[in-house]
């Protein structure tokens, strides 16, 4: 059977990095079809939409999304419903992607690249699972308004909507708990239900949810604790459990612990196991067309998306090994440098992926 691989590789570093993730799947020898569309900031130069119908069209076809990032400066004057995050938000909303996997791993190799002290990131594994399609960032109503009472009256007010509905909360905890299931059993879920009602209506359903998984612990921790605890004792945690807010905010905390964000992949799966796979860093403008971005995450992407929507963990633990064979062989880009490694370019280190693949 021919899996249709949507490519989307967007703005900045995107197309650089893509690339050779793209170049490691058609190595593997499977019946893969790839076929490319754009978006974000690229889609809307030339179509004048961050998410083009085709593009949408064309990942809901597909089996799974290989994406790079969206997103650049020139573009922050455009209406916000036309910026290209815009994108990436319409793509969670539209295929239903509302669990995001971020796995934060410390490679051996990689251990002097971390800002904290190798004894407190050493052998680091944490898997952080995310709400993807609602929270704060997808509530309504929001926006800006003029006060008409009380002590700001006459004064424009932004506002903002938090909510989570029962079955949003309920669907995302079994995947946490899936996941716990084949880990170290240990579940944290964070929240701020001190303060929020939605935080404690979210804990309330993370507890009725944990009577069907006996066999993990389950404990609780407040965000803000949460964020020090993670660059205090991270190794303490297993697998993490959270609101789209507080996940966004986290998983690029724990990006760090590993030495650099441009180590980290992810995964948005919705309930078919149809995914949207993309390195955790953006699009870093800045760097753009300078071919010094590090691959390594979105090959990794590639693995996850080898293992979760195509159900080939034999192809992804390949795709798994090569880069860590290509890391033991010292080969760094510019952001996991370190005394000792050599320097390659994004499309050497591609290249070293793909002759560890053979």
């Amino acid at each position: 059977m021919t899996h249709k691989i949507a490519v989307l590789p967007g703005d900045g570093i995107g197309p650089e990095i893509v690339e050779q993730a793209s170049r490691v799947m058609t190595a593997l020898g499977l019946d893969l079809a790839l076929e490319t569309a754009q978006v974000g900031g690229r889609a809307y130069d030339l179509h004048g939409h961050p998410l083009p119908p085709e593009t949408l069209e064309l990942a809901k076809a597909s089996d799974a999304i290989l994406f790079g990032a969206v997103g650049d400066w020139k573009y922050d004057a455009l209406p916000r419903e036309l910026r290209p995050e815009q994108a990436l938000l319409g793509l969670r909303k539209s295929l239903g992607l509302f669990a995001n996997l971020r796995p934060a791993i410390l490679y051996p190799q990689l251990a002097d690249a971390s800002t904290l002290k190798p004894e407190i990131v050493s052998g680091l594994d944490i898997l952080i699972v995310r709400e993807l399609t609602g929270d704060i960032y997808f509530g309504q109503p929001r926006g800006v308004r003029e006060v008409t009472e009380g002590p700001f009256k006459g004064e424009r007010q932004g506002f903002d909507t938090m909510h989570y509905a029962e079955s949003e909360v309920r669907r995302i905890a079994h995947v946490a708990f899936e996941a716990a299931q084949k880990r170290q059993k240990r579940l944290c879920s964070v929240d701020k239900a001190n303060v929020l009602e939605t935080s404690q209506f979210w804990r309330d359903i993370v507890i009725e949810v944990a009577k069907e998984y006996p066999d993990v612990e389950l404990s609780h921790m407040y965000v803000d604790n949460a964020a020090m605890q993670l660059v205090r004792a991270p190794k303490a945690f297993d697998v993490i459990v959270t609101g789209n807010m507080f996940g966004d905010i986290l998983s690029d905390a724990a990006a760090m612990l590993t030495g650099s964000i441009g180590m980290l992949p992810s995964a948005s799966l919705n309930e078919r196991n149809q995914g949207m796979y993309e390195p955790s860093h953006g699009s870093a403008p800045d760097i753009a067309g300078q071919n010094i971005a590090n691959p390594l995450a979105t090959i990794l992407s590639a693995a996850m998306l080898l293992r979760y929507s195509l159900n080939r963990a034999d192809a992804a633990d390949r795709v798994e090994a090569a880069v860590q064979a290509v890391l033991e062989q010292g080969l760094r880009t510019p952001d996991i440098l370190s005394e000792g490694t050599t320097q390659v370019s994004t499309s050497e280190m591609g290249d070293a992926v793909l002759k560890a693949l053979k």
